[in-house]
């Protein structure tokens, strides 16, 4: 069973948990200051809403994700599906985006994607049920499975915010590749979402309050 981040309490419980693991994160937290739980919506919507949102500013992406929500509402797999092909291009979406969306809607539609299991699954599993929908790559995975569903062992490891921030805390040499980054937080599991948004809140803090986390 997977562990879920559900409450502040358990977020907590992480925090408390790396600290014992790995005692360099001690100062990072003292940066940081409070890790805080932040979910987004689960489902096709909150997926849907990570796919919009991928290179775009936040203005750019909350105005178009804006547009979307007012032509399929309520925002499912079947509305989705329905849209014309026009109608999503007016609400600003690229073409890709639009075959991305469509591929997710016909996989929830198929039941070759089930949002309620992937709460349930091992993190590695529903990460591979979500990367083999066509233009769902493993950064988007990972961010919906910990902000959208709250798994605690997810790292988004090819996040540039958490490799700057990891390579600034730990004063790596430089920034790590994905991979180096991946095998840096080994160690943090089970707790390698805690990790990533006590990571998050650091760069945050460093950088005078902007935002870092992707949603």
């Amino acid at each position: 069973m997977a562990r879920i981040l559900a409450s502040e309490a358990d977020v907590a419980e992480g925090v408390d948990a790396l600290l014992a693991l790995d005692r360099r994160l001690v100062p990072v937290l003292e940066i940081a200051g409070k890790v805080r739980l932040r979910r987004s919506q689960p489902g096709f919507a909150g997926l849907a809403a990570i796919v919009v949102a991928q290179q775009l500013s936040v203005a750019s992406a909350d105005a178009i994700h804006g547009r979307l929500v007012a032509l399929v509402d309520p925002m499912t797999a079947a509305g989705l599906a329905a849209a014309e092909e026009a109608a999503l291009r007016a609400c600003g979406l690229s073409r890709p985006k639009i075959r991305t969306l469509r591929a997710l809607a016909e996989a929830e539609l198929s039941g070759a994607l089930d949002f309620a299991g992937l709460g349930a699954d091992d993190p590695e599993a529903a990460r591979a049920a979500l990367t083999k929908v066509s233009g769902i790559g493993p950064w988007t995975a990972d961010i919906f499975l910990l902000f959208g569903l709250g798994h605690a062992d997810i790292f988004p490891a090819g996040d540039l915010a958490l490799k700057n921030a990891v390579a600034e805390a730990l004063a790596l040499a430089g920034q790590p590749s994905t991979a180096e980054l991946e095998g840096l937080a080994a160690c943090w599991s089970p707790w390698r979402g805690v990790a990533a948004c006590l990571f998050w809140a650091y760069y945050r803090a460093r950088r005078g309050g902007r935002e870092a986390a992707p949603v």
